[in-house]
């Protein structure tokens, strides 16, 4: 009666034998992907902060995440091919468990022996089908977070098409309300206003002029707020540039860092008094350190005296 309990219990023995090796390979992988998502996650923070070039970055990201998705799939596909091995040595144990059976059944002076490995086996391939079962979890799961990398490089490809579809028609308004000013101009993805056309030398003050294409700009900004939809956490960024002739220390600004940083804060200010939302500006000072002239010329120093506008994400 043993023995029959015995070959009953064998025949529902599904195991594979050398699978701790293949789930330590698994876990490393997954302990992988968790740092990679991590690490894809502060970068995509830190990018977003960065207003300088977000939209560069996060198309890099959207690369990056791409790259490993690819590995990812490479990963699993391993695991299936560790899995299908796992199986022909399944085989191979239950052809060694039949022919001890057979000894068993014949008689042999073999059969205690043969009966006492027969159990061990059996016991070994009920440890390895629960670990079999867990790598199935396992892969599983890489499978989800390959689909959730998916969706987050879809949503991000997509959330930059739109600022950039935004963007593109704000500076096209911009380029209609202002286009007979020749110090008002376009630079790359930054709407750029020479500094002469809003404040007098050496001050923060805006002037009548500069007063009146302000307000053209605060009516722009609060049309694009609302046709922008509330999940793009969009802002404009206001940026002052001075040219490389230092201040003489003794009026109200120590320095050209200062002046511009002045500056860019009297143009959101007007903003926010003609009714542009607060939370949809930041002002920023570069003073002299981002000249778009290197050249040591009076028109280069009048092209670096400038107010930048460039809408970005948060």
């Amino acid at each position: 009666m043993a023995l029959a309990r015995n070959r009953r219990t064998q025949r529902h023995i599904d195991y594979w034998p050398g699978f701790v090796d293949a789930l330590t390979t698994l876990l490393l992988a997954i302990m992988f992907l968790l740092t990679v998502f991590v690490l894809a996650q502060f970068l995509l923070s830190r990018e977003v902060n960065n207003k300088d070039s977000v939209l560069a970055r996060l198309n890099s990201q959207i690369q990056e995440l791409t790259q490993l998705l690819s590995l990812e799939r490479s990963n699993s596909q391993d695991m299936q091919d560790t899995i299908a091995n796992l199986q022909a040595s399944l085989s191979t144990v239950e052809s060694e468990r039949s022919r001890l059976q057979s000894l068993l059944n014949e008689g042999s002076g073999a059969g205690a022996a043969a009966e006492k490995r027969a159990g061990e086996l059996a016991q070994s391939l009920d440890a390895e089908k629960q670990v079999s079962a867990r790598a199935l979890n396992q892969v599983e799961l890489l499978n989800q977070q390959i689909a959730a990398l998916r969706r987050q490089i879809a949503a991000l490809a997509q959330r930059v098409q739109e600022l950039n579809r935004y963007r593109s028609d704000f500076f096209g308004r911009l380029r209609e309300i202002l286009s007979d000013k020749e110090n008002i101009r376009i630079v790359g993805d930054r709407f750029v206003f020479q500094s002469e056309v809003l404040f007098p030398t050496g001050s923060a003050e805006i002037n009548p002029k500069g007063q009146v294409e302000m307000k053209k700009l605060a009516d722009a900004i609060i049309q694009l707020n609302r046709e922008i939809p509330d999940d793009i956490n969009w802002v404009l960024r206001v940026d002052g540039h001075t040219d490389n002739v230092p201040l003489a220390g003794t009026g109200r600004f120590r320095d050209n860092w200062e002046l511009s940083s002045a500056r860019a804060t009297a143009v959101v200010k007007f903003l926010i008094a003609n009714g542009v939302p607060a939370n949809r500006l930041v002002a920023a000072g570069f003073g002299e350190y981002q000249p778009l002239d290197t050249a040591n010329t009076a028109d280069a120093r009048a092209r670096n005296r400038r107010i930048e506008l460039k809408l970005t994400e948060r």
